[in-house]
């Protein structure tokens, strides 16, 4: 672990600042909708039979310092991130030569490659992507090198449910509130200039509507009024974080829709007489009135876990066949697998020039990268086996699956023993082996279902970016029609804490409080 580079921070608080604290920051938090749904481990499903309570969401009780430098480095490398996946999506070629060797040992990803080939056989009839992306990083403090600069270095790029765009905005909302209303004790960094609000709601929201403008006219053979579809999980914790979203893009003036991901087959269609093919969703709740989706956003259909019926895959080639443009389309999933991420960032490896030919975009982005193996029979893949297999050389690195959502990492020490319980070998090219980012430690309070819990924590920032294209777009073109950083987030866990998922209960929202890092007195 990187040794702390922060000042002491947050402020003691007395007895009686703590309660007015705690009284605040749980009102203000409900009265906006900073809130999730309560475990069943808070609540008890027979308590709470119709699924109607909500509690403040895990969120910081202070702002987090974050090195200045490095949170506008990061901003501003999002448009060619956004450039990078759209590219990405946009090469089958090599996108397929990259998925190929996973075919055999991970079935989630054959899958949806089989997918993607069946409708290629019958002929796409979108060819517009929209990508709510999610840049992730940590600061990374070499232990090694004395004074060593403070520098980002990416997590994992999510290019299918970024979510916590919602409660992110509301969060950096909450901690202005606190700010402005003197809940904290006055501290040099503790000013509202410091502390950064998110724009992660308006921009997100902004992308979608991109999208459903950009689709056009209805395309059935009556003309029908247009909708944007959330396709979701029934039940959704995090509701809320989508409902930010929604209501915003209400206030655009759109029709908007959740729909869970069982229920797609049974509420929206296709009819076979049009050739355009596109998707007609009837509300349940007003069964006479059809609307045709100009825009699918999927919160739901990352997980294997999702996918656990024959009628789940033929929900997902139902959707993309049809008309509407997908957020994300399966080549775009696709190219948010480890996999992909692993075949940029491994030293040596040349694959970024293939995206990326202008060095003032491709160096920056390069920098991010922390060294990442593949476990497969390459010498890059044997060296990483030996690695993977040393009880010691293992410490510095973590094992990553190629799925999405929290909780399947693999650390440290843990590595060699699990990889031997995978028996063949061939399974072992379902993984990535990545160098440990090693962040500063700082500390914070994080509140989680009413109870307040004090430490050193780490921080992971998530920078949003929305990036509409077309795929048919040819030579120099890069097909790009909308391209934007979109907010940020924070997400802040306990130093002793291995994951960051917020859902998966492990991790707070947060918000920035930035720092200039020069002439800082680090605590300790």
């Amino acid at each position: 672990m990187a040794a702390f580079i922060y000042p002491n921070y947050p402020p003691d608080l007395n007895p009686e600042q703590r309660k007015h604290l705690l009284t605040s920051l749980n009102d203000w938090s409900i009265a906006n909708g900073l809130a999730v749904r309560p475990s069943s481990n808070f609540v008890v499903e027979n308590t709470d039979p119709s699924g109607v309570l909500a509690v403040t969401a895990p969120v910081t009780l202070f702002p987090s310092l974050f090195p200045k430098n490095s949170f506008n480095h990061a901003k501003t490398l999002q448009p060619a991130y956004n450039t990078l996946y759209a590219a990405i999506s946009r090469d089958e070629e090599w996108l397929g030569e990259v998925i190929q060797e996973l075919l055999e040992v991970d079935e989630f990803i054959a899958q949806l490659w089989e997918l993607h080939l069946v409708v290629k056989k019958e002929g796409y009839v979108q060819d517009l992507s929209l990508g709510l992306f999610r840049s992730d990083y940590m600061i990374h403090v070499d232990p090694s090198v004395p004074a060593s600069t403070p520098q980002i270095k990416q997590v994992e790029f999510n290019t299918i449910a970024s979510s916590f765009g919602g409660l992110s905005r509301q969060v950096s909302l909450l901690h202005r509130h606190l700010l402005s209303t003197n809940c904290y004790p006055e501290r040099p960094y503790l000013v509202p200039h410091h502390q950064q609000i998110s724009s992660s709601i308006e921009q997100l929201a902004k992308g979608l509507s991109t999208a459903h403008l950009t689709y056009g006219n209805s395309k059935s053979s009556t003309p029908l009024s247009l909708c944007i579809l959330f396709i979701v999980q029934c039940p959704e914790r995090n509701i809320f974080d989508q409902r930010h979203i929604e209501y915003q893009l209400q206030t655009l003036g759109h029709t908007i829709f959740r729909l869970p991901f069982d229920l797609i087959q049974t509420h929206t269609a296709i009819p076979t007489s049009n050739p355009s093919r596109p998707l007609i969703y009837t509300p349940p709740h007003s069964p006479s009135i059809p609307y045709e989706v100009s825009t699918l956003y999927f919160r739901a259909g990352y997980s294997p876990d999702e996918y656990t019926h024959p009628a789940a895959w033929s929900a997902r080639l139902h959707l993309e066949r049809s008309a509407a443009i997908k957020c994300p389309s399966i080549l775009t999933h696709l190219a948010g697998s480890k996999k992909v991420q692993q075949v940029l960032a491994t030293p040596g490896s040349h694959h970024l020039e293939r995206f990326l030919s202008d060095p003032d975009i491709l160096d920056p982005v390069r920098r991010t990268f922390s060294a990442i193996y593949p476990l497969d029979d390459s010498p890059a893949g044997k060296e990483a086996k030996a690695i993977a297999l040393d009880p010691e050389r293992s410490k510095s690195y973590v094992l990553k699956p190629q799925r999405e959502g929290g909780g399947n990492n693999i650390y440290r020490g843990n590595i060699p023993p699990f990889l031997k319980s995978l028996g063949d070998e061939r399974k072992w090219r379902g993984y990535i082996l990545m160098e440990l980012i090693e962040p500063p430690a700082q500390r914070n309070s994080i509140i989680r279902e009413g109870i307040v819990k004090t430490g050193e924590v780490i921080c992971e920032l998530g920078i949003y970016g929305t990036c509409l294209w077309s795929h048919s777009a040819s030579g120099g073109d890069d097909g790009i029609l909308y391209n934007s950083e979109a907010g940020y987030l924070l997400r802040t866990k306990g130093r002793e804490s291995e994951e960051g998922g917020v859902a998966a209960g492990f991790g707070a929202v947060d918000s920035v409080l930035l720092m200039d890092m020069e002439g800082v007195e680090t605590g300790n």
